[in-house]
């Protein structure tokens, strides 16, 4: 007889911001002595750490730009019906011969439409499965805002037909799904609070590095490359005092863009590709600015760092805007827009985080992981 395990179903397109929450829940699971199914779907990412937990690859796919509406291969080449029909082939292959007790979809049915070819296929195989899996949704704090109506009910429908549990991985004293999902009291039985999924930080006792820098994090990198461009540009026409800068471009930041700034060295200026300790810098610099991603802002708020958010806007993308204000808001940080990011708006940043750095830090559940565990370990 097949334990009792969970497969985990995630789909990167852009970022790196689901996968890595959807490891740090693997790993979580694995902690309690769970076994994991980890399904990834997006193009792979070095060193993702899944603790034990089985990883299984389907063909690769992403997003071709920021506007979400073109899929295509590790290749380039955009999908097509055989890519799909090859696709799901490989998933419900997996779900048979894993033969889950918990099937757990990231993000899915709140986002991931395009992916609807084969999980309404997965969806239909469990709840026609005789060992009858239980479902679970899992998404971020907040949701992109859809202003269809028929795409919420769509939402609502597939979650009250398939689903047991949504787990919603944020703190509803922070941000509610009401505040982002228009039918969300139609799914209020099925919603469950986890607080913040946090990724630890690779940290050494005896590393000094951040100690009074300004560490500039740019999440994955691959929508942070206008935000960079500025901040370097503000960086060079503006040295301000002696502190020195920290930038962080991650995994995705194009080499074009790495190779510009690495050619354009500054004084007391330090450009990095990734840091498995970026929140152990962040906890001893003097400042932190970052974009808006829900990782990286879990990871800013576990320190009591002063920080500011330049929230990413791009396409028709609203999460890190709507994050970054509720955050602002409740006093937890000071928040610059893409589009007025300037040397003036900045500076005026700067020392208004720098003024309230001995303010009281917003307290915040981070420990996520942990709690979605305890949560499926007693629904299986």
């Amino acid at each position: 007889m097949t334990p009792p395990n969970i497969f985990l179903y995630v789909q990167n397109l852009l970022g790196i911001g689901h996968l890595r929450r959807a490891a740090a829940i693997a790993r979580g699971l694995v902690d309690i002595g769970l076994d994991v199914n980890f399904i990834s779907g997006g193009i792979p990412i070095p060193n993702l750490d899944i603790g034990s937990a089985k990883f299984h690859q389907l063909p690769p796919v992403r997003s071709l730009d920021r506007n979400f509406k073109v899929l295509v291969d590790e290749t380039g080449r955009e999908i097509d019906d055989a890519w799909r029909q090859n696709r799901r082939s490989k998933l419900l292959n997996l779900f048979e011969e894993t033969r889950p007790s918990l099937v757990l979809t990231e993000l899915f049915p709140f986002g991931r439409r395009q992916f609807r070819f084969e999980l309404i296929p997965l969806l239909d195989r469990a709840q026609a499965a005789k060992w009858q899996p239980r479902m679970i949704a899992s998404m971020r704090d907040i949701l992109v805002t859809k202003s269809r109506l028929d795409r919420n009910i769509e939402i609502s429908q597939t979650l009250n037909q398939y689903y047991d549990k949504v787990l919603v991985h944020g703190d509803k004293q922070i941000i509610t799904l009401e505040e982002t999902f228009p039918l969300s009291h139609e799914i209020t039985h099925l919603v469950e609070y986890t607080g913040y999924v946090l990724n630890p930080s690779a940290s050494d006792t005896k590393e000094t590095a951040g100690s009074g820098e300004i560490v500039v994090s740019l999440g994955g990198g691959a929508v942070g490359s206008d935000t960079l461009t500025k901040l370097f540009k503000i960086r060079r026409e503006n040295s301000m005092d002696d502190t020195p800068w920290r930038f962080i471009v991650g995994p995705h930041m194009p080499e074009r863009m790495l190779h510009e700034v690495q050619q354009s060295p500054l004084k007391n200026t330090i450009v990095e590709r990734m840091r498995p300790d970026l929140p152990s810098l962040i906890n001893r610099a003097r400042l932190s600015i970052s974009q808006a991603g829900y990782n990286t802002v879990a990871e800013v708020l576990s320190c009591n760092t002063p920080a500011i958010l330049v929230p990413f806007e791009g396409g028709e993308e609203t999460e890190q805007r709507i994050r970054a204000d509720l955050l602002a808001k409740r006093g937890a940080v000071e928040v610059v827009y893409e589009d007025k990011l300037d040397w003036h708006t900045l500076a005026k940043a700067i020392t208004r985080a720098l003024k309230n750095r001995t303010k009281t830090p917003l307290r915040i559940d981070l420990q996520g992981a942990e709690r979605t565990a305890e949560i499926l370990r007693k629904m299986i």
